[in-house]
């Protein structure tokens, strides 16, 4: 969805999941100590920690990520749109950085969605070798989808509280069509006539 939504609109895309490998050799134990914990351990080692391990031990819980991205994003140059693709910002750490509402949006799979679509990813051994090392793939795929799920419903109770919209993505609507609800979100067309802003 940002990918074509920067297509039609010209705008940069941040990548946060790119970037988050970058946050890591600026971590300190200090200021970042979730971080630098599951920076020190394997994917193996990471990934066969519980559910509720992975998910209490994840930096973003703890408002940890937010500085790096507001670090990144002011580095930025300021002539076009940013669009900020990244699953681990919390709401209630967004919300202070936002000007209206509508500038964010929690776009949310169900767990059925999730599902499929990282069972269709994580079929390739080779990827989830890189993703998991060479544990229990199985287990590790398991906890992974148990991890997310706490993670969306933390975002969704967050998102509650700070008024900030949810998109709920269950497979039945394309990328392009979902693109086009963010577009009127985020107010990069004109409701009235469907234009670019």
């Amino acid at each position: 969805m940002a990918r074509i939504l920067a297509e039609r609109f010209g705008t940069y895309v941040y990548d946060g999941d790119r970037a988050e490998l970058g946050w890591v050799a600026r971590c300190t134990p200090d200021r970042h100590p979730y971080l630098c914990a599951m920076a020190r351990l394997a994917d193996e080692q990471r990934s066969q920690l519980t559910p509720e391990d992975q998910f209490n031990g994840m930096a973003s819980l703890h408002g940890e990520t937010v500085e790096f991205l507001v670090e990144d994003l002011l580095a930025l140059p300021a002539d076009r749109l940013v669009l900020v693709d990244y699953f681990g910002i919390a709401p209630r750490d967004l919300a202070p950085l936002l000007t209206w509402r509508e500038q964010a949006v929690f776009v949310l799979p169900t767990p059925e969605f999730r599902r499929r679509v990282l069972g269709i990813r994580f079929a390739d051994p080779d990827r989830a070798r890189v993703n998991w090392g060479d544990g229990d793939h199985t287990r590790a795929f398991a906890n992974r989808l148990a991890r997310d799920e706490l993670w969306d419903a933390e975002l969704r109770r967050q998102a509650a509280a700070a008024d900030l919209p949810v998109l709920a993505v269950d497979g039945t609507r394309d990328a392009a069509e979902l693109a086009d609800d963010l577009a009127r979100r985020f107010r990069l067309v004109d409701d009235r006539n469907g234009q670019g802003v």
